[in-house]
């Protein structure tokens, strides 16, 4: 009860708003990042999700050697790409420029993805 009750008042600014969790940030277009982590968390798992999703998808259709995995990487970096580019229209540079973006957590979801 005393969890419940703590994690509403964490919920809520100074000003009295409703802080929007990370998640619903993601899914939401042109959200507002506080912190440049969190972007890079959500960006970090979401490369995650796309390699296990690509990696049993290429288990079931049999795509294998430098077709598969060169397939897999134009796909994983070009979701990320679109998805920070066009759906979140953030500043590439404020972030260190787009391929700092599109390297985070790349080597991570390739070994998921095998």
């Amino acid at each position: 009860m005393a969890s419940s009750s703590k994690r509403k008042e964490e919920s809520h600014l100074l000003n009295g708003s409703v802080k929007q969790s990370t998640w619903s940030k993601a899914f939401c277009s042109n959200a507002v990042w506080e912190e440049k982590d969190e972007f890079l968390d959500v960006i970090y798992w979401l490369r995650q999700i796309i390699a296990v999703i690509l990696g049993l998808v290429w288990g079931v259709a049999p795509l294998k050697g430098f077709l598969g995995i060169a397939i897999f990487c134009v796909i994983n970096a070009g979701l990320l790409y679109v998805y920070f580019s066009s759906f979140q229209q953030i500043d590439e540079e404020e972030y260190g420029g787009t391929w700092e973006l599109t390297k985070e957590g790349f080597m991570t979801s390739f070994a998921l993805f095998l």
